[in-house]
């Protein structure tokens, strides 16, 4: 029953980030989405995968990889948006 509830969770963990990175990627605004917020979420999970390295549970430790991944992803989006952004306004 641990195993089955850790894949579960290490999946829906996983998938929470695409929803932001949709509405991201289609309304190009990041009004509302916390640059902190991400950056914390990140190191939050390098140091929760050297945890789950150090216990060996393999539901943990790809879990916190494929959230650093959609994390990236996030963190690149924010970045290209707010850059973007930058740039229009110093146009004008």
């Amino acid at each position: 029953m641990a195993q089955v509830l850790g894949w579960i969770a290490t999946i829906l963990f996983t998938i929470c980030y695409i929803p932001q990175m949709i509405k991201t990627y289609k309304t190009k605004t990041i009004d509302g989405l916390s640059f902190r917020l991400l950056l914390i979420s990140f190191v939050a999970n390098i140091v929760a995968l050297w945890y789950a390295t150090l216990i060996k549970q393999a539901p943990l430790q790809i879990k916190y990889i494929l959230a650093m991944i959609f994390l990236t992803g996030c963190i690149y989006l924010y970045l290209k948006v707010y850059f973007k952004k930058l740039k229009e306004e110093k146009n004008k």
